[in-house]
């Protein structure tokens, strides 16, 4: 190890994880009739209070988990009773525009999380997502253990929900749509998620039927918000797989804030664990910050930059594959010279401005800019050996290939550079009338993209060079008929591509709430669509345009159940994305028109107390139709599309979810999820599409031992049925439906906390901690081996080919020590 990573990793070792204690606050700006700040109002709450500056800002720290009454006082004014419910460490925006009249406002209850209740909006505690052990911490970790959200790749961020892939899931950051890289086909490329966690104040999650203000995917939306701080503090984290350090800072007037993430990754403490032992030197790193500028109480600024920087070396050494049943174990033995060098440079920044015009009308203008620089280059010759293993216990080579059935060697070659530029510029609008909330938005996109591809695949298979299994003259009939034909790759895709693509996009929709008899009722109607055009070198294409109405309908019937029903769907469409537009030789189809989906989600939403503590309990029915679907096979975390429109679809099933503090003052969850997706290519008939994954089963559980209370477990375990293995490349998808083994992982963590945030030390050098805890953890608990994709191997006695499974990891430790101050 160098000196350099010796003294990163004694400096992450010391320091640890450094968080700021947050309380739960109420702030916001206060006007008066004319729309004009109001200094000095007195703000109280249980004998704590504090002032309005001249700017009408205000910040008040209140107790969290529970009912208190804020009052706004001021002498010219009349006095204003809020009433508020928040959560611990939750940041609360309340603007208020107090009057002079004689009549006073009444209580106001602030039902925080109502809203998102009558959308269907599942919402995760960031803490949780801190705290929860998994292979690739975040945001993603904990979707994973939601209904309806499946991935069998503990390496990679990406997830699958309801049926769908990895490119129809929507990430927003502070209303700013994000993306992900292109060329990466592989979990253990990705590295690190754009969102940081440090950084993260609040998560949304909406698995279907969701508003017309989102985007144009089929799947799902996340939606996240970064918090903006409300004084100085610094929280850091620290593991064996890398650490990151977030700092917040606060003017002193507070018109400036800025928090600043930076984050180091390394998995190779994940990817050694693997079959394949490999040289692995990887370096994932990024820098993210956000900036706030309050100009005036009707005028807000604020800037979201990040720059990703991931250099991902490898060089497979060997592999040995043991597969097969008792009576007839088999075992795939591979010899690997060459290397793989990718780079994923990645630079983001985006300006938000949001103008209060009035009490009922606010604007926001969002202006962002996304460059990506990706290359993918590797030679790698693969030397395999096919065989039977000597099952005999007594035996001298018990364990080893008794008999060889198969040998071979396969060449890749790929060099594979892409620049991508993506600028937006959008628009939206805020409005109440009447008793109503009207929203719209317009928004325009650039994507200029420039791609190479060479990549090309050789296999020998004893002594003799393998053709393309696609018609292919003249026939290649060794060893029974001599061949003088030419020798060419078994795959072979060249392309260079230059392509530009201009979307124009917009929205409206209109909400209100209401009351159907003494039964509360909340609507929602809107409709969205999109504009877009492809033009390139030698491309002939035409605009193309498409229309997407969607409605929700929530019924909270006038019981003594905290009860609610929740109908939602429409029409979604997906415009295709470059990468839809390339097919899997390279060549790109500007014509790919835009799948289109019909959503219907049934909804019960039902809060209730056992053992008095709070629960909850989702369940959702849903049922999606496909048209003008985009076929496409799955490669790990690569997707290689037909680009054609030439199949339909179907997804169905049923999501439930319970959670709640089944130990007192911690939050957990169980889940469930059925589903049911299949395609139907060419008219050939309905068969399983790749993500058709069946069942999946969750738990997220946290708890701590009741005389000891200092020490505490986390648990992340889920299940799934097996995906479809995939098939051969250029095969039939109809000729292999044979499916992966079922994916079973538990992620545990263990973590003694030797001061505690409620009661911090007062003892020499502990004194400055309000927080110290170190901990462990254990990835893949029972060391399960679970299965991402298949690779197959010819046998070259009986020409068949046999699937071998590509494992994921096995049991890994992993060390964290954490502090706050």
């Amino acid at each position: 190890m160098s000196v350099n990573k010796i003294i990163l990793v004694f400096f992450f070792l010391c320091f640890g994880s450094i968080a700021f204690a947050q309380s739960a606050h109420i702030k916001g700006v206060i006007l008066d009739k004319n729309n004009l700040p109001v200094e000095n109002v007195n703000i109280s709450c249980r004998g704590a209070g504090t002032q309005s500056n001249e700017n009408g800002f205000y910040d008040l720290t209140i107790p969290d988990n529970q009912k208190v009454t804020v009052v706004f006082s001021h002498i010219s004014l009349k006095k204003v009773t809020v009433t508020v419910s928040l959560k611990p460490k939750e940041d609360y925006e309340f603007n208020l525009v107090m009057s002079d009249r004689d009549e006073q406002m009444g209580e106001v209850v602030i039902m925080v999380n109502n809203k998102k209740r009558v959308q269907g909006i599942t919402t995760i505690e960031p803490e949780m997502i801190r705290k929860i052990p998994g292979a690739n911490p975040g945001v993603e970790n904990i979707l994973k253990s939601l209904p309806g959200v499946n991935s069998n790749n503990e390496l990679s961020t990406q997830y699958a929900v309801r049926g769908g892939n990895y490119d129809e899931n929507l990430v927003y950051v502070n209303e700013i749509e994000v993306y992900r890289p292109y060329l990466i086909r592989s979990g253990q490329q990705e590295g690190l998620s754009f969102t940081n966690t440090d950084l993260v104040q609040n998560i949304d999650f909406s698995a279907g039927g969701f508003q017309s203000k989102f985007g144009d995917k089929l799947s799902s939306v996340l939606d996240i918000t970064y918090r903006n701080p409300t004084q100085f503090g610094a929280v850091a984290e620290a593991s064996f797989l890398g650490g990151s350090l977030a700092v917040d800072a606060v003017s002193k007037d507070k018109k400036w804030s800025a928090i600043t993430g930076v984050r180091y990754r390394n998995n190779s403490l994940l990817v050694k664990s693997q079959e394949t032992q490999t040289n692995y030197t990887p370096t994932f790193a990024d820098i993210q910050t956000n900036i706030n500028y309050n100009a005036s109480a009707k005028w807000q600024w604020s800037f979201l930059g990040n720059i990703s920087q991931n250099d991902y070396q490898y060089q497979p050494l060997t592999r040995q594959t043991n597969f097969g049943t008792i009576d007839n174990p088999m075992a795939l033995l591979i010899y690997y010279e060459g290397q793989e060098k990718d780079k994923y440079s990645t630079y983001f920044g985006a300006v938000k401005s949001t103008f209060v015009a009035s009490e009922n009308s606010t604007y926001k203008l969002i202006m962002s800019a996304y460059h990506t620089q990706e290359q993918e280059h590797f030679d790698i010759l693969a030397q395999y050996r096919l065989g039977e293993v000597d099952s005999n216990i007594g035996s001298e080579t018990f364990g080893d290939v008794a008999f060889t059935r198969g040998i071979g060697s396969q060449l890749n070659h790929a060099r594979n550079d892409l620049d991508a530029l993506i600028v937006n510029a959008e628009i939206k609008g805020f409005h109440n009338w009447k008793k109503s909330q009207i929203e719209w938005g317009a928004k325009f996109t650039r994507e200029s993209i420039r791609d190479r591809v060479i990549e090309w695949e050789v296999i020998d298979s004893a002594g003799f060079s393998i053709n393309p299994p696609i018609d292919f003259l003249p026939k290649n009939d060794q060893p029974y008929t001599p061949y003088a034909g030419p020798l060419v790759p078994y795959q072979n895709v060249r392309a260079i591509n230059f392509v530009d693509i201009n979307r124009f996009s917009g929205y409206i929709q209109w909400s209100r709430k209401g009351y159907l008899g003494n039964n509360e009722i909340w609507l929602n109607a809107g409709v969205r669509s999109q504009n877009w055009d492809v033009s390139g070198d030698n491309l002939g294409s035409k605009s193309q345009f498409t229309f997407s109405p969607r409605a929700q309908i929530s019924l909270k019937p006038n019981w003594s159940k905290d009860m609610f029903f929740r109908l939602s769907g429409g029409l979604y469409h997906q415009p295709p994305s470059y990468r839809e537009l390339r097919d899997a030789d390279g060549v790109v189809n500007p014509n790919v028109k835009a799948q289109q989906a019909i959503h219907i989600v049934l909804s019960n939403d039902y809060s209730f107390k056992m053992w008095n503590r709070p629960f909850k309990m989702v369940s959702e029915l849903y049922y999606k139709s496909l048209t003008d679907v985009n076929p496409y096979t799955l490669d790990n975390v690569r997707i290689r599309y037909a680009a054609t429109n030439n199949a339909k679809a179907y997804a169905q099933g049923f999501d439930f979810r319970l959670n709640g503090e089944f130990v007192p003052g911690t939050e957990s969850w169980f889940s469930f999820g059925y589903l049911k997706t299949e395609e139907n290519i060419d008219n050939k008939g309905f068969i399983a599409r790749p993500t058709d994954q069946r069942l999946k089963f969750g738990m997220l559980f946290q708890d701590y031992m009741p005389n000891i209370p200092s020490i505490k477990l986390y648990l992340n375990l889920v299940y799934n049925t097996g995906l479809p293995g995939g098939s051969p490349s250029y095969a039939d998808p109809y000729l292999y439906q044979n499916r992966l083994n079922d994916y079973r992982r538990a992620d545990v963590g263990f973590s003694k906390v030797l001061i505690d945030a409620k009661n911090p030390s007062n003892k020499n050098w502990l004194q400055p901690f309000q927080e110290l805890a170190i901990g462990l953890e254990i990835f893949n608990l029972f060391d399960n081996q679970n299965a991402i994709t298949n690779t197959w191997v010819r046998d070259v006695y009986t020409k068949n080919q046999y699937a071998i499974p590509n494992y994921m990891t096995t049991r890994v430790f992993n060390v964290k020590v954490n502090m706050r101050f």
